[in-house]
């Protein structure tokens, strides 16, 4: 996979996933679903430390792997994402039906100014050209005093070689330009973009495979992902990172 800066990252591969979301374990989005595992207690915790019944939006929602947990917790969410392909699996995999998923272009979000209590973010910033038009619609439908999460990848050789070239040559059908080393975004800029769309970062932190795993020795060996392949929240931020930051008051 080439890095130079005329490349596009390739969002058309969701479009092609189905069942493979949820199940597939010779394919990069065994490592999203292995994120989610690690990050979805993570968020459903400190929305319901802030609010007693939360509407929530989920940008880039693609499958419902963060959506559907958030309805299970009993969350009022709406899912938006671009690949109708990928809603339609969401769809089929919320146990609740009640999740609203909705056909939409994150950088024009279909919902008025102060709709939800609660944005998120996930994987998504990356696959943007223009993240910080992405962080201001999700400004604009959050509250004031709502928060938005992310989780997005750093802008440095070592994101370079884990988060591109690692995946590429460990981890069995990567497609081409799964991710592009131009749309990482250093911690830095992210911290900047928010602060212009009136969003206060409160927490940021990595997270990163556990590396002493069999599940991750094994992907070396053979390509697969196993469901038990696990990432930890640590205290780098050199290779991905997950946070959220609160809307001002006013």
């Amino acid at each position: 996979m080439a890095t130079g800066v005329g490349n596009q990252v390739n969002n058309d591969i969701y479009d092609q996933l189905g069942e493979r979301w949820y199940h597939a374990k010779d394919d990069p989005i065994a490592l999203l679903r292995a994120e989610a595992r690690a990050r979805n207690p993570w968020v459903m915790a400190e929305i319901q430390s802030v609010f007693s019944q939360a509407k929530v939006l989920d940008i880039g929602c693609g499958a419902g792997l963060l959506a559907n947990e958030l309805a299970r917790q009993g969350m009022d969410v709406t899912g938006i994402d671009a690949s109708k392909a990928s809603l339609a699996v969401a769809r089929r995999y919320d146990t609740t039906g009640r999740v609203n998923y909705r056909s939409g272009d994150a950088n024009q979000l279909p919902f008025a100014d102060a709709s939800f209590d609660a944005a998120c973010a996930l994987d998504v910033l990356e696959h943007v050209e223009t993240p910080s038009r992405v962080i201001a619609e999700a400004s604009r439908v959050l509250r004031p005093g709502g928060l938005f999460f992310f989780h997005t990848f750093n802008r440095n050789f070592i994101a370079w070689l884990f988060g591109i070239k690692g995946v590429e040559w460990f981890v069995k059908n990567t497609p081409r330009n799964l991710h592009c080393y131009r749309n990482f975004i250093k911690p830095s800029e992210l911290t900047t973009m928010c602060g212009q769309s009136g969003l206060q970062i409160m927490t940021m932190r990595g997270l990163e495979p556990v590396i002493g795993q069999r599940a991750f020795w094994k992907m070396l060996a053979t390509g697969i992902v196993d469901d038990e392949f696990e990432f930890k929240f640590t205290n780098s931020k050199l290779l991905g990172y997950t946070g959220f930051a609160r809307k001002n008051l006013s």
